[in-house]
């Protein structure tokens, strides 16, 4: 709210009993971190990159609260800053007086968001090093701005690595993948709690995309998929977030008797936390292009990713065992939330027979 002050800032510290100090002579980098789940998921090679580099910084990470999650799984990330601020909104007054409470305590900052506002906080912080991409008059607030050549940075995850180097260095398509880490004993814990079946091969599937209906394989091609695995004696779990609980129950709804008291619907019903356990347990992951198909990928299991509207030319799953599908339909990809055209059959024509096909090939790779 306006005039909001945080003169008692928490830190989430990687170690018990850390602070970020004004006197702390190891250099202490600020990453403005991106605000959806893959985004901060690709975020993780930027760290890794960082630390690389120089195994002596402090890395922070200022996030939406739901990221969080995320940040504990990446060993990379010393401090884990809780943004106040809400998605979309300006809030100019917080973010100055959140700013000013952050003065002294680092030395550079990273904006990985291309918007003006993700630049106002280290701005107002007087960071002496404020980094990121042009855009959005943010060379009023980034004393490196730098012009990106896409052509040379095709990929997202790219353009996030090449800001931990100086501008003038040349541009490099290598980069390390995301990895979380896993906690074995606390997936255990998430698996047990949800009186989830273990032993077992397990289909997990993420029939949600935040982005729109034009990023979501129909309901009933991901029932039509769970009946065929479950005929070969595999368990199903459906993951995703209170707004696919939708779509979960249409999946359940399509399958038969039988295969009804083999595939369990999760949806909704998991923390953020919870999922990325419960996906560390998947046999392998079949999952429209969302955040949870990142976080399948960097979990470094086998993902037979889905692509309607969008394309995995700029965000592709970063994994070994992965195969990407998508119709060759003239119209796509159109990049839209709803079909512009009606038809929607960049998903309905990617067939049930040749997922389920894709699927048998990777787990034999």
């Amino acid at each position: 709210m306006p005039g909001q002050r945080y003169p008692n800032l928490e830190f989430h510290v990687r170690q018990t009993g850390g602070r970020l100090t004004a006197d702390n002579k190891t250099k202490r980098i600020l990453v403005v971190g991106p605000s959806w789940i893959g985004d901060m998921v690709m975020a993780q090679s930027l760290f890794r990159v960082l630390r690389d580099l120089d195994p002596g910084i402090e890395i922070s990470v200022l996030a939406s609260e739901w990221s969080l999650p995320l940040l504990e799984r990446m060993p990379e990330v010393d401090h884990r800053l809780k943004s106040p601020f809400k998605h979309g909104e300006l809030s100019l007054a917080a973010r100055f007086h959140y700013g000013r409470s952050l003065r002294g305590k680092f030395d550079c900052a990273i904006v990985l968001p291309n918007s003006f506002k993700s630049a106002l906080v280290p701005w107002f912080a007087g960071i002496p090093k404020r980094v990121g991409w042009r855009g959005e008059l943010r060379n009023l607030l980034l004393n490196d701005c730098r012009k990106l050549d896409e052509s040379k940075l095709p990929l997202m995850v790219q353009r996030f690595v090449a800001l931990a180097r100086p501008v003038d260095a040349p541009a490099t398509v290598e980069f390390p993948w995301p990895r979380l880490s896993l906690d074995a004993a606390e997936a255990e814990r998430t698996r047990a709690k949800f009186d989830l079946p273990g032993g077992s091969k397990i289909l997990v599937i993420c029939p949600g995309a935040e982005f729109g209906q034009a990023k979501q394989w129909p309901a009933s091609h991901f029932a039509a998929l769970s009946e065929k695995a479950i005929a070969e004696q595999w368990c199903v779990w459906i993951i995703g977030s209170a707004n696919d609980k939708g779509v979960a129950v249409e999946i359940a709804r399509g399958l038969s008797d039988t295969a009804k008291k083999h595939c369990l619907n999760l949806a909704g019903q998991t923390t953020l936390k919870q999922a990325i356990n419960l996906i560390s347990r998947a046999t392998a992951v079949v999952s429209n292009d969302s955040g949870l198909m990142h976080i399948a990928a960097a979990l470094d299991k086998p993902v037979v990713a889905l692509y309607g509207s969008t394309s995995p030319d700029f965000t592709p799953p970063l994994a070994d065992k992965v195969k990407l599908l998508f119709t060759d339909i003239d119209c796509r990809p159109c990049f839209q939330r709803q079909c512009p055209l009606g038809h929607l059959r960049c998903l309905t024509e990617l067939a049930v027979d040749r997922v389920y096909r894709e699927l048998q090939d990777l787990l034999a790779y």
